[in-house]
């Protein structure tokens, strides 16, 4: 062996050892950097998941945003997305996996605990990509103790209502639409509209049941135009440092059709005193019960990172779950959990777990077409608070053709289903 065949004998093996020790210093470097959360949890429950996270026992950096759409598109487009995103836009997520930022979840949670429609929120692809982490019941009415109305369609002047968010106006009235094709036509009908399923020529939004369904629902606002100007500028909130819509409302309304999570609205005294009946029948025109909607909010993985995965994993399990439960008053999918001891929890708590149930409908659609369909439920509101004529029809007909847009550029990450029967 010649001693120039030596030394570079010696260089390489010199190299390789410099290269190991740059591994194990990223490898300690990833092990020590805290896994980076996104979500749209602010105030109050904000620092109820932080309680929830500590105890995982996994080193953490949560940002709450209501701007959480423009917030990721940021940090991914600059190539520092979070390690973790939990977000109620399935739809949205689903573009991010046509783009292969989103990592497979499959083995990091029991399946089993999850029924439909919750888990069923797989891709063509056979992978799992997102798990609820929180769940909320919709299709509901909050009324105060002791005033509970009759089962007959309810006038304007009854309900409390608020269109503004600081995230994205327009929702709540889209709420009302969801759950009047839900109710009149069926969960069948509801999810292939969901997902625009039926074929290329199949327009949903042109369809007699969602055009009648918006009709029925800017019928019952042409009742009083001026409370629908006046909701139109309310935030669905209700007043800021109030008690929410149904106990802080400043025209005396006494119907709230809104989803669980606004009694986090309502301030622990006031909650207590709040109470839920079915939607079906106070809706414009009455309807019989078909389905509930349903929402949640879904944590997604970014990036590769073991201890993002495992932060998942500890997450929705059902100890974790029933922690968070406990601590902030929420409501978990996963069927193990044991809601609160008290009458209504117990009443959501069933609703979301057992039943026909059906995704928001304006969740699982793509960005694009569910903010058409957020502007078009704002346009029918303010046309109709200054005496004008929605134009019913001109406004799905914009919606359908982003849809058409939309379903030209769609991916392959749609989803297989939307409701459960059972």
């Amino acid at each position: 062996m010649t001693r120039r065949f030596k030394i570079l004998v010696l260089m390489v093996v010199m190299l390789l050892i410099a290269a190991v020790g740059v591994v194990v210093v990223w490898t300690q470097h990833d092990d020590e950097e805290p896994v980076t959360i996104l979500g749209t949890w602010t105030g109050q429950q904000e620092e109820q998941f932080k309680t929830v996270l500590r105890g995982l026992g996994i080193p953490f950096h949560y940002q709450g945003t209501a701007a959480q759409r423009e917030v990721l598109l940021s940090k991914v487009q600059s190539g520092e997305p979070p390690d973790v995103v939990i977000m109620p836009g399935i739809g949205e997520l689903a573009e991010y996996r046509d783009q292969n930022r989103l990592k497979p979840l499959d083995h990091l949670y029991d399946p089993k605990q999850y029924g439909a429609p919750w888990n069923a929120a797989g891709t063509a692809s056979g992978h799992v990509y997102w798990v609820p982490v929180k769940a909320d019941l919709k299709s509901v009415v909050w009324y105060r103790e002791g005033h509970r109305p009759a089962n007959t369609p309810a006038p304007m002047r009854s309900w409390c209502m608020g269109m503004d968010d600081d995230g994205a106006s327009g929702w709540p009235g889209t709420d009302w639409i969801e759950d009047l094709v839900l109710q009149r036509a069926g969960p069948g009908l509801y999810a292939q509209w969901a997902l625009n399923s039926g074929g290329p020529r199949k327009k949903w939004w042109r369809s007699d049941q969602v055009r009648t369904a918006w009709a029925a629902w800017a019928g019952l606002l042409k009742q009083d135009t001026t409370a629908a100007k006046t909701a139109l500028l309310t935030d669905h909130r209700g007043p800021s440092r109030g008690h929410g819509l149904l106990f802080g409302g400043a025209h005396g309304c006494t119907l709230e059709h809104q989803g669980s999570f606004a009694r986090s609205f309502y301030g622990e005294k006031d909650t207590e005193h709040a109470r839920l009946m079915d939607s079906a029948p106070l809706l414009p025109g009455g309807a019989r019960l078909r389905a509930h909607e349903v929402t949640g909010d879904f944590a997604a993985l970014f990036s590769g990172r073991p201890r993002a995965a495992e932060l998942i994993r500890r997450l929705s399990s059902k100890e974790t779950q029933q922690k968070w439960a406990r601590v902030a008053g929420v409501f978990s999918a996963n069927r193990q959990v044991v809601p609160k001891d008290q009458a209504v929890e117990h009443q959501i708590a069933q609703r979301l777990l057992k039943g026909p149930r059906c995704l928001d409908a304006s969740d699982v659609m793509a960005p694009a077409v569910r903010d058409a369909f957020y502007e078009a439920a704002l346009l029918t509101m303010a046309r109709v608070a200054e005496g004008q004529d929605p134009h019913i029809g001109t406004l799905l007909g914009n919606v359908q053709r982003v849809q058409d847009v939309s379903t030209q550029n769609a991916g392959h990450a749609a989803l297989q289903t939307v409701c459960s029967t059972h």
